[in-house]
C-alpha cells in the first residue's frame, strides 16, 4: 500500500486530521511507550507537521521545526510509525521525506535531534552524529544527535 505524504501547519489541518494526529501520538508516546509527558506543547503550533496516510488510516508521523525555534538548525521530533504499520521500511521513508523537505525549506542540510537511545543507529544511517552524554527525559534513555 502507497504513502501519502502530507505536509502542514497545524492552522491548516481540518479538525479530523489533527485529531488523528494527536491520537497516534497518544498511542505511540504515551499508552505504547508508558511515559506520561505533555505530548501536546506549544511547538505544534509553530511546527510543520509531516502526516503519513496509507488507506486513509494514519500511520506515520514526524513535525519539523525552522531554524531557532528549539535549536540554532532545524529540529525534527515526534518521529513515530504506528504498531500496525511498522516492518514495512517505513521510518526510513518518513525521515527521508522529513530531511528532503527540511533540506528544500531551509536551504540547509544541518538538524539536531533528541533521539531515543535505542534508536541512535537508525539516525546514525542519515548521517546524524552522537552529542554529548546520554540523558534522561521522561524516563526515556535520550541522545542529541547532530546532522551536518
Amino acid at each position: 500500500m502507497s504513502m501519502q505524504w502530507q505536509w502542514a501547519k497545524l492552522e491548516a489541518l481540518g479538525a479530523t486530521d489533527v485529531h488523528a494526529m494527536y491520537q497516534l501520538r497518544q498511542n505511540v508516546f504515551i499508552l505504547e511507550q508508558t511515559c506520561l509527558y505533555p505530548d501536546i506543547d506549544e511547538l505544534d503550533e509553530k511546527a510543520w507537521h509531516l502526516l503519513g496516510w496509507q488507506g486513509g488510516q494514519l500511520t506515520a508521523y514526524a513535525r519539523l521545526l525552522a531554524p531557532g525555534i528549539k535549536y540554532a538548525e532545524p529540529a525534527m521530533g515526534r518521529v513515530l510509525i504506528s504498531m500496525q504499520a511498522r516492518g514495512q521500511q517505513l521510518g526510513r521513508k518518513l525521515v527521508d521525506e522529513a530531511l528532503t523537505y527540511s533540506e528544500t525549506t531551509f536551504s540547509t542540510t544541518a538538524m539536531r535531534i533528541s533521539a531515543q537511545l535505542h534508536l541512535a543507529a537508525f539516525y546514525e544511517s542519515f548521517g546524524f552524529e552522537r552529542e554529548g552524554e546520554a540523558y534522561d527525559e521522561d524516563g526515556i534513555p535520550h541522545i542529541e544527535m547532530y546532522r551536518r
